[in-house]
């Protein structure tokens, strides 16, 4: 199950995690956000070599500006404790197994 990601457990879960992390920039207005929710829920149970985090950009705004997201969903990936990739929009199950994959 995806971990919800706010500004208080941001550092902890993110920036101090021993696995990449996969962060969901989202919002629950989103179409495109509500597609691609699914296979991240999946690609969560798939694996505890890495985490996946969701971002309601309506409530962390701050973290949404801090990492120049301009369109959601964008998912970026982080790696000790730095952004290593990122991708926005819609993408297929493979792309993001294969995003996560090379942090791995």
């Amino acid at each position: 199950m995806a971990i919800t990601i706010t500004n208080d457990n941001f550092k902890q879960e993110v920036l101090e995690s021993t696995r990449p992390v996969l962060l969901d920039f989202w919002a629950p207005w989103c179409g495109p956000c509500r597609m691609v929710a699914p296979v991240l829920d999946e690609l969560s149970e798939a694996s505890s070599a890495y985490a996946i985090g969701k971002v309601n950009i309506d409530d962390e705004g701050a973290l949404a500006q801090q990492f120049g997201v301009m369109s959601i969903p964008t998912l970026i990936l982080f790696k000790d404790g730095k952004v290593a990739a990122q991708m926005v929009g819609v993408q297929s199950k493979q792309a993001i197994a294969d995003l996560i994959a090379g942090a791995l």
